[in-house]
């Protein structure tokens, strides 16, 4: 008996033991993850950047960088050929001041310009920047614009209305108090007489002439003191003006890169989101895939997709064929207009060239420019060759995007709250007035019809000719798109390298990407920004087709010579194809200057065989700044400035002409669809042709 006291109380004090030890162990797990917090909150920077800290909880983003290859040197040729500046383009700086007479606006106005503005993001940062130009021309006293896709969108937030939904006010007006007058609204007897539609209106054609305002708007404006104009076609102003106009170009320049500041809750945003990717510290590359639904149906490019996005595209197209937006055929082969070069390069060919050209699986890829049509699945394959694809959604939380919004009415969804009945079908009236048995067999049941079925974003397709009319959620996101553009537009920019997959919207005229590729030639025109030819690329892509993922070298150095051309000359034909449709795609060479020597003197050098390696190089810089049309030079200020780096530069030049005859390095990105590291069962790479291509460097002759 006593025995089992004993072991009886062996057992109560070991499970007492277990306790204390469980409990134990707990308050550890409470103490290291209070630790972990703390030290994720309080640490640098650059290693706590993925958490972001919210008001209630700790969001951990999506997006994790996986990086096997080893960080470039940033003075290895690898390394220059991928993220460094193009040579040719470095001499040219931004300069949107007057250069010649230019007094600042009369005090005496001709009266007051009211603009209403209709159209998606490039269209409104056209016209804009035109309806400012406008205003200098009439001399008269600008309104700030009305957004138009704003006023008329209903639940978005009271705090931001119109122009200041996407731009900052204060600083529009600031900016151009030396250009001409800008108010915030109306006085209140012209406010009244607008809201009675009592004062004069002009639907203004896109790309008018000077004329057209001197000849049929001013006097209209003396007259009443106030003059309308609605702008619907993304500008309202000829994009290349009279040569004694050119002043009003680097007017254009100084409204679309220094007035048009976006607020500053996008411009917060847009910097953390550029924050987050570069904390790993690696440069990344910005892609506008230009694959919209108008563009898309514009074109005739409906069969690069299938089922129902091939359907909704071929309805877009003959819904604009019926408005006269284009005249033409309604069915057209779109393997025709790809092979000559109007439709978009899909994702899949843009990775492809991305990693014929050298670029590393694990490169960091931002895709920009709003909604991609086809949605995800149209990305998969770019998903597949680059590990760290991503986009505002991956690098935001749900909590910045909605600060961005501000304070939004609740709107109830379109959608049930419940499950939706089944539509009763009727039996069909033979059946149910048939005699006695045995009756004919019935009509198979009609297949049960939700209403949520038909209520999509597609489902009208089955249902009507006629797309349903956009709902309040989608007015709603209609004017989200906008600040969503602003922060990709903002991040493309900024980003190491840009390519786009198409220039061209659901008109005919420069896009968002053009709008892009315009502002980065302005502010930096020797960041890398490809401009490949749609034409040729494809004919690349069919002359390998079957060999895409196994290419051999001769196709890998065409590619790569392609795309190496495709950094000057495609900022040049780009003065040819864009800038008659859009001054602010290509606005060189009036808002650019030489940053030091003399163009004339340089030419001659650059002929020269027995001159130094640097002078050859900087003589081909002021060749090509030549071959673009920029012929001033930077103020002394300027060239003050830019002494130290132009050595600098010199310098790199002459280590880059060194590295050219050395062919020992290899560098790990070589291969195009190699694979990811040497250890791997495919066997190592033949290293004397990985050398013979990761040596090619950009050519900087003067050709």
């Amino acid at each position: 008996m006593k025995g089992e006291v004993n072991s009886y109380s062996k057992v109560v004090v070991m499970k007492s033991k277990l306790k204390w030890v469980g409990l134990f162990g707990l308050i550890l797990s409470a103490l290291s993850l209070f630790l972990h917090f703390t030290l994720a909150r309080f640490s640098d920077p650059g290693v706590s950047d993925y958490y972001y800290q919210s008001s209630s909880s700790i969001t951990i983003f999506s997006w994790r960088p996986v990086f096997e290859l080893p960080l470039f040197l940033k003075t290895g040729p690898a390394y220059r050929r991928l993220w460094g500046p193009v040579r040719k383009l470095e001499s040219l700086h931004p300069f949107a001041n007057p250069r010649g007479p230019y007094s600042g606006p009369r005090s005496e106005s001709s009266g007051y310009i009211f603009v209403r503005i209709q159209g998606g993001f490039h269209d409104i940062r056209s016209s804009i920047s035109d309806v400012v130009v406008v205003a200098r021309i009439l001399n008269a006293t600008l309104v700030i614009p009305e957004i138009q896709s704003t006023t008329s969108s209903k639940g978005i937030s009271s705090e931001f209305k119109s122009f200041a939904y996407v731009y900052n006010e204060d600083q529009f007006t600031a900016a151009l108090v030396k250009d001409v007058k800008v108010v915030k609204t109306l006085p209140k007897s012209l406010k009244n007489a607008r809201r009675k539609k009592e004062i004069p209106s002009f639907r203004v054609p896109r790309s008018a002439s000077p004329y057209y305002y001197l000849h049929h708007v001013l006097p209209v404006l003396n007259k009443h003191s106030v003059a309308e104009l609605v702008v619907s076609d993304g500008g309202c102003l000829q994009a290349i003006l009279p040569p004694h106009l050119e002043e009003y170009q680097r007017l254009r320049c100084r409204v679309a890169f220094h007035a048009l500041v976006f607020r500053q809750e996008v411009q917060e945003l847009a910097t953390k989101i550029v924050h987050r990717l570069r904390a790993p510290g690696r440069p990344f590359i910005a892609y506008d895939p230009g694959m919209t639904r108008e563009a898309l149906a514009y074109y005739g490019c409906a069969e690069l997709f299938q089922d129902v996005h091939s359907e909704l595209i071929q309805h877009k197209r003959a819904w604009m064929r019926r408005r006269g937006i284009f005249k033409g055929k309604l069915s057209v082969s779109s393997e025709e207009r790809r092979l000559n070069g109007s439709c978009p390069l899909m994702p899949e060919e843009v990775g492809i060239l991305l990693r014929a050209y050298g670029y590393p699986w694990d490169t960091i890829i931002y895709v920009s420019g709003g909604e991609v049509f086809g949605g995800q699945r149209t990305l998969t394959p770019l998903h597949a060759m680059f590990e760290n694809v991503v986009d505002r959604t991956s690098l935001t939380a749900s909590s910045e995007l909605t600060r961005i919004y501000g304070r939004e009415v609740n709107l109830d969804s379109q959608f049930p709250r419940t499950p939706p009945s089944i539509v009763q079908v009727k039996k069909a009236e033979a059946w149910r007035n048939a005699g006695p048995r045995p009756r004919p067999l019935p009509p198979p049941p009609a297949r049960p019809k939700y209403p949520h079925n038909i209520e999509g974003w597609w489902g009208w397709v089955a249902e009507s000719d006629n797309e349903p009319e956009s709902s309040v959620m989608e007015l709603r996101t209609n004017a989200h798109k906008l600040l969503w553009e602003a922060i990709d537009y903002l991040v493309s920019v900024e980003a190491d390298v840009f390519i786009s997959g198409f220039d061209r919207d659901g008109k005919g005229r420069p896009n968002f990407a053009s709008l892009v590729m315009g502002h980065r030639l302005y502010l930096s025109a020797a960041s890398k920004t490809f401009r490949p030819v749609r034409k040729e690329v494809v004919r690349l892509l069919g002359g390998n087709r079957e060999h895409l993922y196994e290419a051999n070298n001769t196709w890998l150095k065409s590619v790569r010579q392609h795309f190496r051309k495709s950094l000057f000359d495609g900022a040049m034909n780009a003065s040819v194809a864009s800038k008659p449709l859009s001054f602010l795609s290509h606005p060189v060479p009036e808002c650019s200057c030489v940053g030091s020597g003399n163009i004339e003197e340089a030419w001659t050098v650059s002929h020269d065989a027995s001159s130094p390696s640097s002078t050859l190089a900087s003589g081909t810089q002021f060749a090509a700044a030549a071959t673009l049309g920029v012929k001033e030079r930077c103020p002394k200020w300027m060239n003050d400035d830019n002494e130290t780096s132009s050595r600098l530069k010199d310098k790199e030049i002459d280590e880059d002409d060194e590295d050219d005859n050395d062919n020992g390095d290899v560098s790990s990105s070589f291969g195009m669809f190699f694979e990811r590291s040497n250890e791997s069962d495919g066997g190592e790479v033949n290293k004397e042709e990985a050398a013979q291509l990761e040596d090619q460097e950009e050519s900087e002759s003067a050709e």
